[in-house]
């Protein structure tokens, strides 16, 4: 979604039961103000989705489409949507008519009005994600208005996120996990991270290109699918992250590396 001002922001956790009446259309008055002047936070699968919509590399879509920026908790790397430079300050693929990927639009946008967060909470068996969702009412929204009514689950059903959350839960708590040394992260690891997250063309290369296979003890089928399967190629990309950041051994270095070292 859209990252909300906290004004607009229900200060209210709601659950899956949730109950709401909103509608979206073409003949509402405020029909695409939602996609102007606002920050749209972008995970790794949607950048997947949109790239491959738009039929180019992950290079292309990165620098023509969005800006990268640090989050100032973890030091993470993170991707929002870059907006059109005019007053309005216009998402790039809304039109008159509506979005012009409407199929392959980011999961944030297809949760709107609702809003998705997680939470890391402490337990005697270790930190546990909690999931909940709230609504976002912005002034200009008309749809509140509209007579049809949903739970949550119904409006993440008919907008199809399950998918989309499928893809993003681990990088999401991926996200809310430091380096366990407390430790700012440097430039070199924030670039590494920003590759393996975002930029998954430039990660196959480096995959195959580097010393990677080398150091790393990947399954010989693992190895195979990734080569043309851009899911496998992100999960991967994912063990990586974990790897950098210390956070488990998703990724087994080789013996033969161990001894170098």
């Amino acid at each position: 979604m859209p990252i909300p001002s906290m004004k607009d922001v229900e200060p209210t956790k709601y659950t899956l039961d949730a109950k709401f009446k909103f509608r979206c259309h073409k003949g509402i008055k405020c029909f695409t103000k939602c996609c102007s002047n606002i920050n749209i936070l972008l995970t790794p699968y949607d950048i997947l989705r949109m790239k491959n919509r738009l039929g180019i590399s992950s290079e292309e879509f990165l620098e023509k489409y969005t800006n990268m920026e640090i989050e100032k908790k973890t030091s993470h790397p993170f991707v929002i949507l870059k907006m059109a430079d005019d007053k309005e300050k216009k998402c790039p693929f809304v039109t008159p008519e509506g979005c012009t990927i409407y199929t392959d639009r980011p999961a944030n946008c297809r949760y709107y009005p609702v809003g998705q967060a997680s939470l890391k909470k402490g337990s005697e068996k270790g930190p546990v994600h909690e999931e909940f969702y709230f609504f976002i009412r912005e002034q200009h929204c008309l749809g509140y208005q509209e007579d049809v009514e949903w739970t949550i689950q119904s409006w993440r059903e008919d907008q199809e996120v399950s998918l989309y959350d499928d893809m993003n839960r681990e990088w999401m708590e991926i996200q809310l996990r430091r380096d366990p040394a407390g430790e700012p992260l440097d430039t070199n690891k924030q670039a590494q991270i920003y590759t393996a997250s975002y930029d998954l063309d430039r990660f196959r290369r480096y995959i195959f290109e580097s010393r990677f296979l080398d150091v790393f003890d990947i399954d010989k089928n693992e190895i195979e699918k990734i080569k043309t399967d851009e899911i496998a190629l992100m999960r991967l990309g994912f063990k990586y992250v974990k790897y950098l950041l210390m956070l488990e051994e998703a990724l087994k270095v080789k013996e033969k590396y161990k001894k170098k070292s």
